[in-house]
């Protein structure tokens, strides 16, 4: 992990997200990261608008704490009710630049979209979620229903690999006794529950372990975080 990765996931596990330099350079250190490393590190964040600094005191902006809300929400998602209706997200106008098609692929992944075609994406519509930095003047969204009431959730997701790696995770926690590895299972469960699709009961399997990872995950969390704070002030 870099200074700067592992910065801003100890910043991102506060609230508000703020520490000392010298409680970031101490938990640099569990990875063998030196101190003029993690404070030049430190300091390129400031310059990049992902933190700032007062009094030894560095605090991530508003950029990161979006980020920061994003993985509350991925941890712990707000019940959704479902009818059988799909949002589908339809781009009209292929006139968009390389930057404008990667910004669109990622805010529909961070949506939980899926891609059934070029151009056509769609997911269950069970989520109370914004759409306004989706929808431009380029797409148009939809809701409609298979009409054979067999969606094509197979093909859209790979929900056999996610729950493989879901109950490793669970595993994995469950052996982090240090530190650092309990560090790298945070960040690992993190990034796995990015591309939880998030879909409702009536389409998942009956072993699906996504609950079951956020329950084991908010106890770990809740553990880590505290003895990462007794570390850095000790």
């Amino acid at each position: 992990m870099t200074a700067r990765s592992v910065a801003i996931s100890a910043l991102l596990g506060y609230h508000p997200p703020e520490l000392a330099v010298s409680a970031l350079v101490r938990i640099g250190g569990l990875f063998g990261i030196a101190e003029q490393t993690m404070r030049v590190a430190l300091t390129r964040m400031v310059t990049d608008d992902d933190a700032t600094v007062a009094n030894s005191v560095y605090r991530l902006t508003e950029k990161q704490v979006r980020r920061q809300r994003e993985q509350e929400v991925n941890a712990s998602p707000p019940p959704g009710t479902w009818d059988g209706d799909w949002d589908v997200a339809i781009l009209v106008s292929t006139a968009r630049t390389q930057s404008e098609r990667l910004a669109f692929r990622r805010a529909m992944l961070r949506a939980r979209f899926a891609e059934l075609r070029e151009g056509v994406w769609t997911r269950p519509a069970n989520l109370d979620q914004d759409l306004d930095e989706i929808i431009t003047g380029s797409c148009r969204f939809v809701v409609g229903r298979f009409r054979d009431d067999t969606p094509p959730v197979a093909d859209l997701w790979d929900l056999s690999s996610w729950s493989a790696e879901a109950w490793r995770l669970i595993a994995v926690m469950a052996d982090a006794d240090t530190l650092v590895a309990g560090f790298v299972a945070n960040a690992e469960v993190f990034r796995h529950l990015q591309l939880d699709p998030l879909l409702p009961p009536e389409l998942l399997p009956t072993d699906w372990p996504g609950e079951q990872l956020r329950a084991r995950f908010a106890a770990f969390n809740a553990d880590y975080a505290a003895r990462l704070r007794e570390f850095s002030q000790e």
